[in-house]
């Protein structure tokens, strides 16, 4: 391994286990005791979601992986970004925090099967992430355009034009659910209007600097969700 694939590998390391640490603490701290099994089994299939995705790209595109290790509020370069991004880490914590004050406090009760399955859809919504990466490699955190992308219209891209979205949609949707809070959801709608502001955001980005990208649009007339946007 050369010392900038190993570098790229130290880093996707850290911020897996500063990500793992940030949703552990927001978990159990926030419930008040260990106790917490939708906790311990969201956090599971979280982690290792995750942890898979990092070690499949690290050895087959560590490209990708370099582009994702540029995360947050301070890698943007536009201010309305920067902005947007912000609000996302804020209502991503809250998706944690309002499910385990439920929990510590018994505000609702969502049924054994309901956990159980939510737990499946996020691992789907994980899921499809992995499949946008596998067939996009200029999938970046930041909106930017690289000097050698390509417009990807085929594949899961021939379904709606930002399928990375989608699958974090999905899984963003049923975390709440799986941690056994109803009210947790309330969360998600806020984080859901930032999302389609990016998204707005980066196709007009896309619509000038990426050649192809406007015919693109015109086959594949749907953004998140097929027949629906």
């Amino acid at each position: 391994m050369n010392k900038a694939k190993l570098s790229i590998s130290k880093q996707a390391i850290l911020g897996l286990i500063f990500l793992a640490t940030v949703v552990w603490l927001a978990l159990f701290i926030t419930a008040g005791k260990l106790i917490y099994w939708q906790g311990w089994f969201y956090w599971i299939v979280f982690f290792t979601s995750v942890t898979a995705i990092s070690i499949y790209f690290i050895r087959k595109d560590p490209n990708l992986i370099s582009s994702r290790v540029k995360v947050g509020p301070t890698a943007e370069t536009k201010p309305s970004q920067k902005i947007s991004q912000a609000f996302a880490a804020v209502f991503f914590v809250l998706l944690l925090l309002i499910p385990s004050l439920d929990f510590r406090f018994g505000w609702s009760t969502v049924p054994l099967f309901l956990v159980f399955l939510s737990n499946v859809f996020v691992a789907v919504g994980f899921g499809l992430v992995f499949l946008v990466f596998r067939q996009n490699t200029f999938a970046s955190t930041i909106i930017e355009v690289k000097a050698e992308q390509k417009v990807v219209s085929t594949g899961i891209y021939g379904v709606v034009r930002h399928p990375m979205y989608s699958g974090a949609l999905l899984l963003l949707f049923f975390t709440p659910l799986a941690l056994g809070s109803f009210w947790g959801l309330l969360a998600f709608f806020p984080m859901l209007a930032v999302i389609c502001f990016r998204l707005s955001d980066e196709e007009k980005t896309l619509s000038i600097n990426l050649k192809g990208y406007g015919e693109y649009c015109k086959k594949t007339r749907y953004r998140l969700i097929p027949y629906v946007w």
